[in-house]
């Protein structure tokens, strides 16, 4: 694919969503909820509404959460899992049940903002020439099947389910009474499409799925509805230590590609119109597209950090207004995402937890001007925090200890540790900073109790913040859907049964490893490599003592 690139695949819980699309232009974001202490749904809305956000996308359709969205006039998507395309294809009962709760229910009852705007006035406000390609609105709402379901990392398993969903779904919201207002879609991974060269006119669908895709193109087109992917720019610097790291962001890249007079200076355009051109070649040029997924994560790697994922978010918000050298209209769009979520899978990579512009209790990582906000993010207000305490390596304790190597790997298995490494928030700490970080983790992600900070002669509570420089050791929010690893009753966890997490070589700990693989190596029974985003597991050390 060139400097195209493709996304990474995911190894995850993944959602179908309902998409309520209205008046609203401005930018959008995507509310995910895999954290083990999501801040209070009220909380969100209120700062979403702080920031000028009209447009949500959520990855479940939680009661808590859509009562609090309920008469906020912030436009929202509701979720189910791509697992349930299997049963939404072999059941149009199954697909009616779902659009009664999930659709109908919300447009009569909840107060969801579903206000549709004239077309005819929309499109008079584009240029004469794009006069019909509504791409910055999309007046109809959707229900999205599905999520990403192509990726080859799920080796075909809803290729069969997929549009066989999506026509069971559509007919559901015809019966219901809702077929002129509420539409479907599929968000798809940018690798549906190829271009044989580095040009985005010689786009095409890919080969294993080109004709699936074009009869969901054309029931998509016949139902009027938008085509929905997800761009990611950091995934192309990410996989491909060639790619020109300029070309990923929207100021102006040295040596642009020059495509029959069309000019491209970051990636981003080039990929959107590489499916331009894909959907005009079979006679669909003028399909709208929604940008579902697009954003900059903050850490857990090199190139994922604070300064460029201002730079590229930034960038985005600037450009997002002039299009793209084929679709020169403002670009329907949804960030990836608000809020980090510290329980998501990182086979992807460490940074899959931080792609929010907002930390777990949202607080602004950067300046970022969404339009309607020029002074910048505001953070969420009335968040509750834990006591001021945190968990670290005792001053009294050695870092040869025997111990220290398997309870830094049982802390970072049951927490998160994608913080520490090479070019991250937390990579400059010494051996005792990585193991105190560790070990406050998991102590905060347990709610602070005193069980989870007894790691066997290492571990004290401190009242003196750890933080060094741009690292900083969290301490949890308080909340009443918290999903720490320990309960007021203990840990969740049987003892007997913990699972010894693996590590990766590039998770750079200074902990003298190999003195540690060696000596551990000697006990016979615990065996600790480095080795993400792999993940693997060995029985062995029980964890702190109790």
């Amino acid at each position: 694919m060139g400097f195209l690139g493709k996304r990474y695949g995911v190894i995850a819980t993944t959602w179908l969503l309902f998409m309520v699309v209205g008046s609203v232009s401005g930018i959008g974001a995507n509310w995910g909820n895999q954290a083990t202490h999501p801040l209070p749904p009220a909380i969100v809305v209120n700062m979403l509404r702080a920031n000028g956000i009209q447009k949500v996308k959520l990855f479940d359709a939680e009661s808590a959460t859509l009562t609090a969205l309920r008469g906020s006039g912030i436009e929202v998507m509701v979720g189910i899992p791509n697992e349930m395309l299997y049963t939404l294809a072999n059941s149009v009962d199954a697909a009616e049940r779902w659009v009664a709760k999930n659709v109908s229910a919300h447009i009569s009852s909840n107060s969801v903002n579903i206000k549709s705007e004239d077309r005819d006035y929309v499109e008079s406000q584009q240029p004469k020439e794009h006069t019909g390609l509504v791409t910055s609105l999309n007046l109809e709402r959707y229900v999205a099947v599905g999520n990403e379901p192509f990726l080859p990392t799920y080796n075909g398993s809803f290729l069969g389910t997929t549009f066989p969903a999506l026509q069971n779904i559509q007919a559901a919201l015809i019966k219901a009474g809702l077929g002129n207002q509420v539409k479907v879609t599929v968000p798809l991974n940018a690798d549906v499409y190829q271009s044989s060269t580095s040009l985005p006119s010689t786009g095409d669908f890919r080969p294993d799925i080109h004709d699936l895709m074009l009869e969901i193109v054309k029931f998509l087109n016949d139902n009027g509805a938008a085509f929905t992917v997800n761009i990611y720019p950091f995934i192309s610097l990410y996989n491909d230590p060639n790619f020109p790291a300029d070309y990923a962001f929207f100021d102006r890249y040295s040596s642009p590609i020059n495509d029959n007079g069309r000019i491209y200076e970051n990636v981003f355009d080039a990929n959107h119109d590489t499916l331009v051109w894909a959907l005009q070649k079979y006679g669909y040029g003028s399909m709208s597209i929604i940008v579902g997924e697009i954003g900059w994560p903050t850490d857990g790697d090199r190139s994922a950090n604070v300064q460029f994922a201002q730079r590229f978010n930034q960038g985005f918000m600037s450009h997002v207004g002039k299009g793209t050298p084929m679709r020169p209209v403002p670009i329907d769009a949804y960030m990836f995402s608000l809020i980090d979520e510290d329980a998501k899978s990182i086979q992807p990579g460490n940074f899959e937890r931080h792609w929010g512009i907002f930390y777990y209790d949202g607080t602004p990582k950067y300046n970022l001007s969404l339009g309607s906000n020029s002074g910048g993010l505001v953070p969420a207000s009335n968040v509750r925090y834990l006591p001021r305490r945190w968990c670290i390596l005792s001053p009294g304790a050695n870092v040869d200890d025997a111990q220290v190597g398997p309870s830094v790997s049982y802390a970072c298995a049951h927490a998160d540790c994608t913080e520490l490494g090479y070019g991250t928030s937390c990579g400059n700490l010494n051996a005792q900073g990585n193991i105190s970080y560790a070990f406050n983790s998991y102590y905060q992600q347990n709610n602070q109790l005193q069980s989870a900070c007894q790691f066997p002669n290492l571990s004290v509570i401190t009242t003196s913040d750890p933080s060094v420089g741009s690292c900083r050791f969290n301490i949890m929010i308080q909340t009443t859907s918290a999903n720490g690893l320990a309960g007021s009753a203990g840990f969740s966890h049987t003892p007997t049964s913990m699972l010894l997490f693996v590590f990766k070589a590039e998770f750079g700990l200074a902990l003298g490893i190999n003195r540690i693989m060696f000596n551990l190596d000697l006990m016979g029974t615990i065996e600790v490599k480095f080795v993400l985003p792999e993940i693997a597991y060995t029985q062995g050390y029980q964890g702190p003592r109790f």
